[in-house]
């Protein structure tokens, strides 16, 4: 279970770019770990511009931004193109990290069950630590809220 204040879990994972992402390739600068269902779908594609938008926020701060979800490193990049994002996209197809995020769920649609992502949204500090979890994150004025909350842990600290 993840909790505030506590180290994240270690993960590494291929980007957009194909490079690996890892917890401490982050070191040394705070991070924002989006985790969300699947590419461009209503809420996701909702989530990832306001993201986009807020973006300078988060650059200003020197706060990197990762979105994660299931989909594939080419289903990222036709994101990414699609829409103009501005950070990195991280392919979990094997639900690695949202497993040890507590984000791989088991969710209930339309009378089915399955497993899938939760979306939340975890903010680490520059040293890797869990400083701000937002669970059940609804796309419309989220990447708002964690630029403010942001902005006020890095006055913090």
């Amino acid at each position: 279970m993840l909790i505030e204040r506590a180290p994240a879990p270690d993960f590494s994972l291929r980007a957009d770019d194909g490079s690996t992402v890892t917890l401490a390739s982050l070191r040394g600068q705070p991070a924002v770990l989006y985790f969300y269902p699947k590419d461009d779908t209503p809420g996701c594609t909702t989530e990832a511009c306001e993201f986009r938008d807020a973006f300078p926020r988060f650059s200003a701060e020197g706060v990197r931004v990762l979105g994660i979800s299931p989909d594939t490193v080419e289903s990222h990049v036709e994101f990414k193109q699609k829409y103009e994002l501005p950070f990195t996209l991280l392919a979990d197809t094997e639900h690695v990290m949202a497993t040890a995020y507590g984000v791989w769920k088991e969710k209930n649609m339309y009378g089915r069950k399955m497993m899938g992502i939760e979306r939340t949204t975890v903010v680490l500090d520059k040293d890797g630590q869990v400083a701000k979890i937002f669970p059940r994150v609804k796309p419309t004025g989220h990447a708002a809220e964690v630029a403010a909350v942001v902005e006020t842990l890095q006055q913090e600290a």
